[in-house]
């Protein structure tokens, strides 16, 4: 029996179950059934070409937790911020741990999905924005989807301005080995609502961990979002994230992505414009070594006028390391005065690295103002030795140019706590300490 066919007979066990699933079984059913037509995404098609699931798939991974796992304060502070005040929804193997978590119900709904799922009160938001934008025919967010348990809720009604950030945290163990975790995250931000989330999926030993995560994002008419993604996994780890962001006039989302680690990461970050006049934020840093693979697919879909996006995403890869980014802009016709700018600039730290890149547009209105572009190169060798001539040490000096190169991308962080840990796990990967505060 093949990973598919376990899922698929999992499935059977699961929807047997009672729970907060019970509420979505008629959208579960149809999931399932797109997962049971495409299964896994292959080489074959265009958008998975260069990235195979062929090895992750082999393993038999289980979506069910085998035991209920406590873990203290000690065990997570690596992984946390802890210099700033925040709320956390933190899960182990899946499972809400309510003493590591700290959520809210004062003007805002910070909590679990579960809860929005099984509650009268929520049921009007669950219906207007539950997998309303999540791509239908993908076949992971169809796994997701069908799997769909548990995962962050995040409301925050019209005028409200969440005053600390929200960390939303996965833990996965070696109690309950080869799991496969399926977070499911909805987040509404109503009109004039802002809030700062912080997004982490960790696996806490070295065996196989599999997270297929979907969260829906819905941005209403001059909403505020600042979204951080921290990926830095054990090297047998494996995520899959596909991120649905819907925004209304005047709303402004801005993700940044910082992938440092695991064994394969897909970041599937998907913006699509409801409206005139919207600005879309995406920015990113990966920097890996060894055997890793980041795989970075991001969409804009220009449907409206008046709207900005900007995308710069910096790769740094060492060793046997390899990288992915397929960047596409859609500018409709009816989105005239768009403005577009699309970067992916890379540096290839060893000569058996590699990067496949490829930045797209596709535009059919004629008044825009619309720019891609990619580099892959090496570190300037007389940058490198001018360094060197005033007493740095080439292992520090090719630290401080790589810093550089990804410095301006950290420049746009607002959160000084994540600026910090982001600072502190470039100069970790780099091995050096370079003057920075860390």
């Amino acid at each position: 029996m093949d990973l598919k066919e376990t899922l698929l007979s999992s499935y059977l066990a699961f929807d047997a179950q009672d729970g907060p699933q019970r509420k979505l079984q008629d959208q579960r059913a149809a999931a399932i059934e797109v997962f049971e037509q495409q299964g896994f995404p292959t080489n074959k098609q265009e958008d998975w070409k260069y990235t195979s699931l062929r090895n992750l798939t082999k393993n038999l991974f289980s979506v069910f937790p085998k035991e209920e796992v406590n873990l203290t304060i000690e065990d997570i502070k690596p992984y946390i911020l802890q210099d700033v005040d925040t709320y956390k929804i933190v899960f182990v193997d899946g499972v809400y741990n309510a003493y590591l978590s700290e959520t809210t119900h004062e003007g805002v709904d910070i909590c679990l999905l579960s809860a929005a799922l099984t509650k009268r009160k929520y049921a009007p938001v669950i219906k207007k924005y539950f997998n309303q934008i999540a791509e239908k025919e993908e076949s992971l967010t169809a796994l997701n989807t069908a799997f769909t348990k548990e995962g962050a809720y995040i409301y925050v009604p019209e005028g409200k301005v969440v005053e600390k950030p929200v960390q939303i945290i996965h833990f996965a163990t070696d109690k309950n080995p080869n799991l496969l975790l399926q977070p499911r995250n909805l987040i509404v931000l109503e009109k004039n609502a802002e809030v700062q989330i912080v997004e982490r999926h960790q696996s806490l030993t070295n065996g196989a961990a599999f997270t297929n995560v979907v969260t829906e994002i819905f941005t209403e008419q001059n909403a505020q979002l600042d979204y951080y993604k921290i990926q830095n996994d054990h090297t047998e780890a494996s995520l899959i994230d596909s991120t649905y962001i819907s925004q209304q006039k005047h709303s402004h989302a801005k993700v940044h992505t910082f992938s440092f680690g695991g064994k394969l990461t897909r970041n599937n970050l998907n913006f699509y414009h409801k409206a005139p006049e919207i600005n879309s934020t995406m920015k990113g840093i990966t920097l890996i070594e060894g055997k890793q693979f980041v795989d970075h697919h991001t969409l804009v879909h220009h449907a409206h006028p008046n709207s900005k996006s900007h995308q710069d995403y910096k790769g740094i890869f060492a060793e046997n390391a390899t990288g992915v980014f397929n960047g596409k802009i859609i500018v409709e016709k009816e989105a005239q005065k768009t403005n577009a700018f699309q970067q992916n600039n890379n540096i290839l730290m060893d000569d058996k690295a590699s990067i496949n890149t490829k930045p797209q547009l596709e535009i059919f209105a004629d008044d825009v103002k619309c720019s891609h572009g990619c580099t892959i190169g090496q570190l300037d060798e007389d940058a490198l030795f001018y360094l060197q001539t005033r007493g740095i040490p080439k292992k520090e000096a090719r630290g401080l140019l790589t810093y550089a190169f990804a410095n301006n991308v950290l420049q746009s962080v607002q959160i000084d706590s994540v600026k910090k840990r982001i600072n502190k796990l470039i100069a970790n990967k780099l091995g050096v300490n370079i003057g920075f505060d860390v």
